[in-house]
């Protein structure tokens, strides 16, 4: 069986696996005061070109997510976000649950753009009735989106301008940043530190066991972050775990080196299902690949490969997902490709 059901399948890349057994019956103080998540740190602020960057260390994205926007936001406040958004979708109500409502906003192949938000501000502080409204406190958007389309640069920096115009933070969940990045024409991590507040660098998804690695050049918009983490459930207590995983991460690009391998992956797939006449659902660049599939084709898929059923697409076919990760093999990508 060729497994395409999402990017986290497999255990950690070779090399950070080596790591943790290297450090292993190391001894270290906990909670992240260790020499390798210092060592970490450091390596993730020199790669974002923010020196003096706040960097934590969270277990996993869905804690991530909820413990930063509960951060961000008074207790009054929602977070404005896609109806295709992460958080509003998946997540189980993470957010929702701290006291906090989603504020939707129109979604263009996933994407929020910026006139979309600017128009939701601008409507909410006119109408006369928004004291007995929940107040639109930050602006949540991923890259890659849900749907694995990317923004560029210049929607980038239109939605910065129109979150900082309007004094909300704005925050990116970075799930699968990495592969983000690696399809980006122009897009790089020093743009994501520039442009958002508060985002997040996924290793869950991109060669590590688990883990996330928050990072903000504006540490005061999370005051005690320390403490929140830890009253979220987020905080590993041997956090040196963590630490020797994005050390390594960031050890001679690795991160990205993987990331563009997952992306590569996914381009020889998509362009081979295009050539055998299977429709794309959207254009995605990333590492996520979505094909319009008629219901007793996916049953023939399915005999020797294993995949997401995204959504119906009409009464005969469905959307099906395609997920290639930093640990695909193009062995397997071509023993699929035979079988189309």
């Amino acid at each position: 069986m060729i497994h395409f059901d999402c990017d986290y399948m497999e255990g950690a890349h070779p090399q950070v696996m080596q790591r943790l057994v290297e450090t292993n019956l190391e001894q270290s103080v906990g909670y992240g005061e260790d020499e390798y998540t210092k060592q970490a740190q450091e390596m993730i602020r020199q790669a974002c070109g923010c020196p003096d960057a706040l960097v934590r260390f969270l277990v996993g994205g869905t804690q991530t997510n909820a413990t930063v926007i509960d951060g961000l936001l008074h207790q009054y406040e929602g977070i404005l976000a896609a109806e295709t958004g992460h958080i509003n979708n998946l997540e189980a109500g993470a957010v929702e649950s701290s006291g906090h409502k989603i504020l939707i906003v129109p979604s263009h192949q996933g994407k929020v753009l910026a006139n979309d938000v600017q128009r939701f501000l601008t409507e909410f502080y006119q109408n006369e009735n928004h004291q007995h409204m929940v107040a639109p406190g930050a602006l949540y958007i991923s890259f890659p989106t849900e749907y694995g389309t990317l923004y560029t640069l210049k929607e980038l920096e239109a939605l910065s301008r129109v979150c900082r115009k309007n004094k909300i933070p704005l925050y990116l969940d970075g799930a699968r940043l990495g592969y983000g990045l690696a399809a980006s024409p122009d897009v790089t991590l020093r743009d994501i530190a520039r442009l958002c507040d508060v985002f997040y660098i996924g290793g869950t998804k991109v060669g590590a066991l688990f883990g996330e690695a928050i990072v903000t050049a504006k540490p005061e918009l999370l005051p005690h972050f320390f403490t929140f983490v830890k009253q979220h459930g987020a905080m590993l207590a041997k956090g040196r775990l963590l630490g020797v995983q994005f050390a390594t991460l960031f050890t001679d690009d690795l991160y990205l080196k993987i990331s563009r391998h997952a992306v590569e992956m996914a381009m020889k797939l998509k362009q081979a299902m295009i050539d055998k006449g299977y429709t794309p659902f959207i254009d995605s660049p990333t590492n996520q690949q979505f094909f319009c599939i008629p219901h007793s084709e996916i049953k023939r898929l399915g005999t020797f490969s294993s995949f997401e059923i995204w959504a119906p697409f009409g009464t005969q076919q469905s959307v099906v997902r395609f997920v290639t990760s930093w640990s695909t093999r193009e062995e397997d990508i071509d023993a699929f490709i035979r079988q189309l």
